[in-house]
């Protein structure tokens, strides 16, 4: 008997003694489990106040027809953009229609919100909901059609704003979440990857440098943040790419560093006054920089300098290879065009540049749109060949009294057109080589006399008593 009581026991102190340990793992399996799954909630919970929605009231085309950043909305997407009825008090009685979009707080004590120029552009009337349900009407500060940024400033209490990121951190494959209105249905949040920095061209115009994403971004979430995993703002969400209006998971932000350079332009000025430089640029490419001679990896070619421009009086000559622009790198001409667009006029400058194989620095003043000086974009490498151009030696006495190599006729159709030749242009160097007539011209772009590493052949041309740099 004392046994069995022994052993019943003994039975009863090693199952508690199970229970007890296996209390004691699920309690530690519960802990680990919940703080093993990730949840964005958190993170949320700070930055999504931050986000508003915008509702905008615009004129209607009269035929009916609604269009969303330029474009003729598909029918599916239209039932977001519904008439409302014109004022009692107005005499001309015109249709309107209402569209939804997206902002981001980014000064509570301002009330300041950074959205879309396209959202805002041609609003009579903006207003501004909260995440608390509050209804503000917001007053344009500015607007800048051409990095598509637009601020807004609301008057309010409690508001919550979201920290710019360091952008220059952020790295293709970093997780991101966008958060926006889109159609109009209320905020929403969608995750993703950056896929892709510093694209560009969606809109040739434009002052591009965009960060793509897979992050879902639809019609509404214009204007919306796109924000790191420690919730600090990364871009604005302001493009997709999309044959039917939806996401396609192709979306594209523009980032804060250019956001934030912008809004001190609009906060000032109301608008970007945009500086000017007063060259003509194209890409360093190996190539490009093989032809010319030059110790470079990158840059921009300056391919023409504008009379009387800031350029020309710093010192900027042709074939210059620009690298760096007050401390930072130029990778390439769309990234000098960025950066001179965004600076103020009058703003003093260093320019780095490479000139006949050495580094070299200038100091420049930025122009202002008053003056003939343009930045743009100038012709790139398209063949190593010449079809297409007759050219003959330059006769005596011809109206830009140059010696050279003449264009006298040309096919809109060749290589040479192609690259920027034109009729009457004047070729008188070759990869910076002087050269006097048909016979050296050969001679200059000979197999022999070009390296057999370049397929480029950069020509010293005067058009209009200009010179020019162009590359075949």
């Amino acid at each position: 008997m004392k046994y069995g009581i022994s052993m019943k026991f003994s039975k009863l102190v090693a199952t508690a003694a199970i229970v007890f340990v296996a209390a004691q793992a699920q309690a530690i399996s519960t802990a680990a489990l919940s703080q093993g799954i990730p949840s964005l909630a958190p993170m949320l919970e700070r930055v999504t106040p931050a986000v508003v929605s915008i509702q905008v009231s615009k004129a209607m085309p009269a035929s009916g027809r609604y269009f969303f950043n330029g474009e003729e909305l598909p029918e599916g997407a239209r039932r977001f953009f519904q008439e409302s009825p014109q004022r009692d008090n107005q005499q001309e009685q015109r249709p309107y229609a209402t569209g939804a979009g997206s902002g981001v707080i980014v000064d509570a004590s301002e009330g300041l919100i950074i959205t879309n120029h396209h959202v805002v552009a041609g609003a009579a009337q903006i207003t501004v909901r909260l995440s608390d349900d509050r209804t503000l009407e917001a007053k344009l500060l500015g607007s800048d059609p051409g990095t598509d940024v637009a601020l807004l400033q609301v008057a309010a209490e409690s508001l919550v704003e979201i920290g710019f990121a360091d952008v220059s951190s952020v790295a293709v494959g970093d997780y991101v979440v966008a958060i926006g209105n889109p159609f109009g249905i209320g905020q929403t949040v969608t995750s993703g990857i950056v896929s892709a920095l510093g694209r560009a061209g969606i809109n040739n115009d434009n002052y591009e440098d965009f960060i793509q994403t897979d992050a879902a971004i639809n019609l509404g979430n214009s204007g919306g943040a796109l924000v790191d995993m420690e919730g600090n703002l990364i871009g604005i969400n302001t493009a997709i790419i999309s044959g039917s209006g939806g996401s396609n998971g192709i979306g594209f932000a523009v980032p804060t560093d250019m956001v934030a350079t912008v809004m001190e332009h609009l906060k000032r000025d109301g608008e970007v006054r945009r500086g000017l430089l007063g060259v003509s640029i194209a890409d360093a490419t190996p190539d490009i920089v093989a032809a010319l001679n030059v110790d470079a990896q990158y840059g921009a070619v300056v391919t023409s300098v504008m009379p009387d421009s800031a350029a020309e009086q710093a010192g900027v000559q042709l074939s210059d290879v620009i690298v760096e622009i007050d401390g930072k790198v130029v990778r390439g001409s769309r990234e000098l065009r960025n950066r001179v667009g965004l600076m103020l006029q009058d703003q003093p400058v260093e320019l780095v540049l490479y000139r006949d194989g050495k580094r070299e620095s200038l100091q420049a003043r930025i122009g202002g749109a008053s003056g003939l000086s343009i930045v743009g974009e100038g012709a790139s490498a398209i063949r190593n060949e010449f079809r297409g151009a007759r050219l003959e030696t330059s006769k005596a006495g011809n109206s830009s009294n140059y010696q050279g190599v003449e264009v006298s006729s040309l096919s809109n159709r060749g290589s040479a057109f192609a690259a920027g030749l034109r009729e009457g242009d004047i070729i008188i160097e070759v990869n910076r080589r002087p050269i006097t007539d048909l016979e050296a011209f050969n001679l200059a772009t000979s197999a022999d006399a070009i390296d057999s590493s370049s397929n480029i052949v950069a020509l010293t041309v005067i058009r209009e008593g200009r010179r020019i740099l162009l590359f075949l």
